[in-house]
């Protein structure tokens, strides 16, 4: 097997291996010498705007009832590939998969980094 090739192409959360052992590869990354810095994937982004009102546009294509869906809640966890939000006029929670997103519209700024945090 060319480990070259497959380390080098590998998709964002697709783990690395070195001497058989996986090494995450999306975590963080090094930019400076004593400053560390988060790369920019969306569960970073969503876990940088938790609390937030959102929709979440979903599709998903082998279901003819929820062909295209939109979700409204707040966000309340993600991960690399969930995202958990609640709707306090239902009261319901939705566990949304990733893979289904087409988009996420928020009418509040999104936070894309750390550094904008307000009192940072």
């Amino acid at each position: 097997m060319n480990n070259n090739f497959v380390n080098q192409n590998a998709f964002p959360g697709t783990p690395l291996y070195n001497n058989n052992t996986a090494v995450p590869n999306q975590e963080i990354q090094q930019n400076f010498p004593d400053t560390v810095f988060e790369q920019s994937y969306i569960e970073n982004i969503l876990r940088l705007n938790r609390g937030k009102q959102v929709e979440v546009y979903a599709s998903y294509p082998d279901s003819t009832e929820w062909r295209d869906k939109v979700f409204k809640g707040i966000i309340e966890q993600s991960g690399r590939d969930h995202l958990i939000l609640s709707d306090p006029t239902t009261g319901e929670w939705y566990l949304i998969l990733m893979i289904y997103v087409n988009y996420i519209k928020s009418n509040e700024r999104i936070i894309s980094s750390p550094e904008f945090y307000p009192n940072n």
